[in-house]
């Protein structure tokens, strides 16, 4: 693409890409989300591409070309559709029809059946895994049907590796709005929208932006936190594969609103897909003109970076992160100076997550109210979150703030699998907190999460049903925590030691009751004199699941008994004498000889000498043996 001289120039670029996009017949696109490529969608593509060729229709045919696509069927890759446990995922446009689970050798029934003859292939479509009900059209399907999908528009919708496509969808329309104000009235427009940073702690945007534009310096920094690390988080991945030009665009206009002529995109070297798609992005827009000198005609210069993280789970904090762009170790300091006026290279810098910029264009374009038409009071907009855990649907989605946790986990989740009983979620990873049956009805935002000790953070959301122990789910964020922790302050390092080592001790049958209350004491104190914001939310799940599940955590150190049955050694069989047949077999195999008896006679266990291996129980072929 030849360098976009002016913003009207771009306009019209706009137009004629909408114009060639909405006269392709048909469109076939291939999710190429890491989820979907891990399944083998690539190889579906390679099918569709070579079936339709064999074929005789046209299916190079790209926007910006001679060719015409009118009479003929555009295969494409896509980013993240958000369904990944339903992967690889194909969607047929302008039909609507989503095709999950696809296999190479069931791309020769879609051509034939669907875009020869237009019929829907039904052993393909989405099945309700609780109803047994069939879903065709993929706005239909209970998981997309009460989300909305704003800053993952374009995901699963275009392809990530065509400028021209997100210039067709309206893609750098935010920054040539930005161009024509001055950077006040860009920073007032991001102020007035009322966008909090979607990272986890919710500091309102525009106040990040201007507190970096006034502040004293010639140089300053746009950093853009991609360093996902929380334990079931891709948010931040599925933007940048799915949408990087957003991100790109989110950064240009951050930029130019503060002063800015460079910028750092900082992502975790575990997301190669993501960083090629950004280096593709990145130089599509310096040859467009997008990047670099005086962009669309202006004297506003900009250009990006990306920095690979090691994958530092302490780099996703902000001063740890600017450390490791220079080369130093990633590991906080104290603040102030705040980033906004002693940054990288010791420069006013503004950082933001992938999320928060990804919606900044959508301000610049749609408007201010067009952002505040959804969400709540000081909670304005929607927020994506990583579904996971025991319910029906998992995967990515996008919703208004504010929507409730029942609504997630029972609409657009399907509820819990196996009808079993819906116990917890644990939100926001190791920095978030523990949500239960009374909490059901919170709204999701930034502030009414507070009120009960959770946070969103990342936006990790992790189901969990009635046979899930509590105390296991907290020694594991911890023991999670404990390992990434930079070991610079001495309560987070050697609390969290603690901390986890009580917890192990509690789940290994010898805890006490001071146990718990020194758990809390640890906890507390960690929180008020931790160095950084990691530190501080370290202890989280821990008392969050302690103030809501005090009675299960008082069985594992009173009773020894896990209420889950999943502590190993809490756990106490018995020979149930109705069933048990004298067999032996039980005996034979008990590594320490618990087990006595005779044969054709009900044999017993001595719980003083089992180890709870549970080898007795996997061998008796009566199910006699019984966990109690």
């Amino acid at each position: 693409m030849e360098k976009i001289k002016n913003v009207y120039e771009l306009a019209q670029l706009k137009d004629k890409y909408q114009k060639e996009f909405e006269e392709i017949k048909l469109r076939v696109l291939v999710c190429a989300g890491t989820g979907c490529v891990a399944g083998g969608s690539l190889d579906v593509f390679a099918e569709f591409k070579r079936l339709i060729g064999e074929m005789g229709i046209d299916v190079d045919c790209e926007l910006d070309h001679e060719d015409s696509c009118a009479k003929g069927v555009k295969v494409a890759k896509s980013g993240c559709h958000g369904f990944c446990a339903q992967g690889p995922l194909v969607r047929i446009e302008p039909a609507d029809i989503l095709y999950t689970h696809v296999k190479v050798a069931d791309v020769e029934e879609i051509v034939k059946e669907t875009l020869l003859k237009g019929n829907v292939v039904e052993r393909l479509t989405y099945t309700n895994p609780m109803t047994g009900e069939k879903f065709a059209k993929e706005h239909e399907i209970p998981f997309y049907k009460k989300q909305l999908r704003r800053a993952l528009a374009n995901c699963g919708t275009i392809d990530p590796e065509s400028l021209e496509e997100y210039i067709a969808h309206e893609g750098y329309n935010g920054l040539g709005n930005a161009l024509i104000k001055t950077p006040e009235e860009v920073i007032n427009d991001v102020l007035a929208s009322g966008l909090r940073g979607r990272g986890g702690g919710g500091f309102p945007t525009g106040k990040k932006w201007q507190f970096t534009r006034i502040a004293e310096g010639d140089k300053k920094y746009i950093i853009c936190n991609g360093d996902e690390g929380d334990p079931g988080a891709f948010m931040d991945r599925s933007v940048l594969e799915g949408d990087p030009h957003r991100v790109v665009e989110g950064m240009a206009i951050a930029g130019y609103a503060v002063g800015a002529d460079e910028g750092y995109i900082y992502v975790r070297a575990e997301y190669p897909m993501a960083i090629k798609r950004l280096k593709i992005a990145i130089k599509e827009a310096e040859e467009a003109g997008l990047l670099g000198e005086n962009i669309l005609g202006t004297n506003f210069n900009f250009s990006l970076h990306i920095k690979e993280g090691a994958g530092a789970f302490v780099c996703g904090e902000e001063t740890a992160l600017i450390a490791s762009i220079e080369g130093k170790r990633g590991m906080p300091n104290p603040k102030p100076p705040f980033p906004a006026n002693k940054g990288l290279y010791g420069c006013p810098t503004v950082i933001n997550n992938v999320e928060t910029f990804a919606n900044v264009p959508m301000i610049l374009n749609k408007g201010v109210e067009y952002f505040r038409s959804v969400g709540v009071p000081n909670n304005p907009g929607t927020k994506t979150f990583a579904l996971t855990g025991q319910v029906a649907n998992t995967g990515l989605i996008e919703v208004p703030m504010g929507t409730t946790l029942r609504e997630i986990v029972f609409d657009i989740g399907g509820g819990i699998l196996g009808n079993r009983k819906y116990k917890a979620v644990q939100i926001g990873g190791p920095s978030g907190g523990c949500l239960t049956e009374d909490h059901l009805d919170i709204q999701l935002d930034f502030d009414s999460l507070k009120t009960v000790g959770a946070m969103i953070g990342s936006g990790g959301l992790v189901v969990m049903d009635e046979k899930t122990c509590i105390v296991e789910v907290a020694r594991f964020f911890m023991n999670f925590t404990q390992n990434e922790s930079c070991g610079k302050c001495v309560l987070c390092r050697e609390g969290t030691k603690r901390m986890l080592e009580i917890l192990e001790k509690i789940v290994n049958g010898k805890g006490t009751t001071e146990d718990l209350d020194l758990l809390t004491e640890l906890g507390e104190t960690i929180k008020d004199g931790s160095l950084c914001g990691l530190g501080k939310t370290a202890p989280n799940p821990v008392l969050t699941t302690m103030k809501y599940f005090k009675e299960e955590y008082l069985h594992h150190v009173e009773n020894k008994i896990c209420d889950a049955k999943v502590c190993a050694a809490l756990k106490v069989y018995q020979v149930n004498p109705s069933k048990c047949k004298g067999c032996t077999r039980c005996a034979r195999v008990c590594p320490v000889g618990a087990i006595s008896g005779k044969v054709k006679e009900v044999h017993s266990i001595d719980v003083l000498k089992c180890i709870k291996c549970g080898a007795c129980a996997s061998s008796c072929a009566f199910d006699a043996i019984e966990e109690v």
